[in-house]
């Protein structure tokens, strides 16, 4: 082998592997976002603070909670939308706990403005961290079935997250990810996160404005209240007839297509 042939040859071993570690080096900040989210929720859990999203926290605390926001309201609210946020970017599984939280500290109307941004902020985290690392995950992965069924979803973006939102189907955390799979526009995302929560937001922060007297009964009894206490078969139904009504324009539309 001549000098200019072995010079050559370490020039392209060279460019290789400056292709390779760039390549890690891009990977390693593609899944970092994920990564710091997984840790955080992991800490969270390690130092039990899912102990703090309870309604038997809130029942011994009830007092002390109300007279500190009482004392500092600005602040206390301020606060509590920005652990509202955190807890959701995070993916703690506290949604319906912190919302009647809210109901219960600021009433259904201010609580349950300050829920909806603060989960819409909270889940945009989440569904940007998730779409950095995942992209087109399924549209590359998959065909079939499946991949048609991405198709809708992107075509679709803002009815099916409304839908998938109203209706009480899968946990909200999962609604905060899936869509990053089906390469959902981050605009669509934010609409149809925001309108789509706001009657369970509402609903829960309504339960949370009349959940003394719950908690009340339940310390009395000996017995520790949970959210299925709360929530009527009336009310799932409600969530229902929401989503089947939000979803008619779209069934409309595509009958019109095969007409």
């Amino acid at each position: 082998m001549t000098d200019t042939s072995m010079v050559m040859t370490q020039k392209t071993k060279d460019v290789r592997g400056d292709g390779i570690a760039k390549s890690k080096a891009a990977a390693w900040k593609r899944y970092l976002p994920v990564a710091v989210i997984l840790g955080g929720l992991g800490l969270g859990y390690a130092f039990g603070l899912n102990e703090y999203f309870s309604l038997s926290f809130l029942a011994e605390q009830r007092e002390a909670l109300s007279a500190y926001v009482e004392a500092n309201y600005v602040r206390a609210l301020l606060s509590f939308g920005a652990l509202y946020a955190v807890a959701t970017a995070f993916s703690f599984p506290a949604a319906s706990i912190l919302t009647i939280f809210g109901g219960f500290l600021f009433g259904w109307l201010v609580g349950g403005i300050v829920v909806a941004i603060s989960a819409t902020l909270g889940a945009t985290v989440l569904f940007i961290a998730a779409k950095t690392a995942f992209g087109d995950f399924l549209k590359e992965k998959v065909g079939g079935r499946v991949k048609n069924l991405a198709d809708g979803f992107e075509k679709n973006a803002f009815t099916y997250l409304i839908v998938l939102r109203i209706a009480p189907i899968l946990p909200f955390f999962i609604m905060n990810i899936a869509p990053a799979l089906f390469n959902v526009p981050l605009r669509s995302y934010v609409a149809g996160t925001f309108i789509g929560i706001l009657p369970g937001v509402f609903a829960y922060a309504y339960l949370g404005q009349g959940v003394e007297s719950v908690l009340i009964a339940a310390q009395e009894s000996g017995q520790e209240a949970s959210v299925a206490d709360l929530v009527t078969t009336e009310i799932t139904l409600a969530f229902a007839a929401l989503a089947i009504v939000a979803v008619i324009p779209t069934i409309v539309k595509k009958l019109r297509r095969r007409n």
